[in-house]
């Protein structure tokens, strides 16, 4: 049975009460091991409306890729905040989290009345934020900044591939999987793989050390 769409029901009643300004928040990359994390801010738009909306995740790689234009170009506001690989291991998930989240929002060039973030941590704080479980796939908002954050971040793993052949970036997106892990077994550590993180604990290869871990959410 296909799940349900996503609806604008919360950014109306949103909308309704004189919040102007809805922002969905969604981010991608926490659970990599390589590569950035990058969250997607997305302002909708009153006036128009957008079919075919779905969490990033209900959406196989070429349907998003369809999709990001028509996103985008429906946008009132919207844009990423990116934190690179050695950003996360200097300053640990929950903090870099943060600063995506700032990254992104400051992007917009407009001030937030309301965010709608995707799960159950605020990591955007200023007494403004809604957090729904599963926003994703209930909420336009959060869904919209799921397929722009993955795909750009996608877009990304991709390029990465072609200067690390043998990690396949392009398939696995530097998320664990068994060809990723005996990639890393094989050959260590990329220039671009989170070094703080607790898969270097597990390497039979010893060339380059674990970096001490500043935070534990998504290590």
């Amino acid at each position: 049975m296909r799940a349900k769409a996503p609806t604008m029901a919360r950014e109306k009643e949103l909308w309704g009460h004189g919040h102007q300004i809805v922002v969905g928040i969604d981010e991608v990359g926490r659970g990599s091991w390589a590569g950035p994390l990058v969250v997607g801010a997305f302002v909708a738009p009153q006036d128009r409306r957008l079919n075919k909306i779905r969490d990033s995740k209900m959406l196989n790689e070429s349907e998003r890729e369809a999709m990001f234009d028509r996103v985008a170009d429906w946008s009132h506001h919207w844009a990423l905040g990116i934190v690179t690989h050695d950003e996360c291991d200097e300053l640990g998930m929950s903090a870099a989290l943060r600063l995506a989240a700032r990254r992104a929002i400051d992007g917009l060039g407009v001030v937030p009345d309301r965010v709608l973030l995707d799960g159950s941590w605020d990591f955007v704080g200023g007494g403004i934020t809604e957090t729904i479980v599963k926003g994703d796939t209930t909420c336009v908002s959060i869904a919209a900044a799921s397929i722009l954050a993955k795909v750009s971040r996608d877009r990304m793993m991709r390029a990465e591939a072609e200067n690390f052949p043998a990690f396949e970036f392009q398939a696995n997106k530097g998320y664990p999987c068994p060809r990723h892990k005996m990639a890393i077994a094989a050959h260590g550590p990329t220039t671009i793989h989170r070094r703080s993180w607790s898969f270097m604990d597990d390497l039979p290869w010893t060339g380059i050390d674990r970096l001490s871990p500043v935070g534990t959410l998504g290590a």
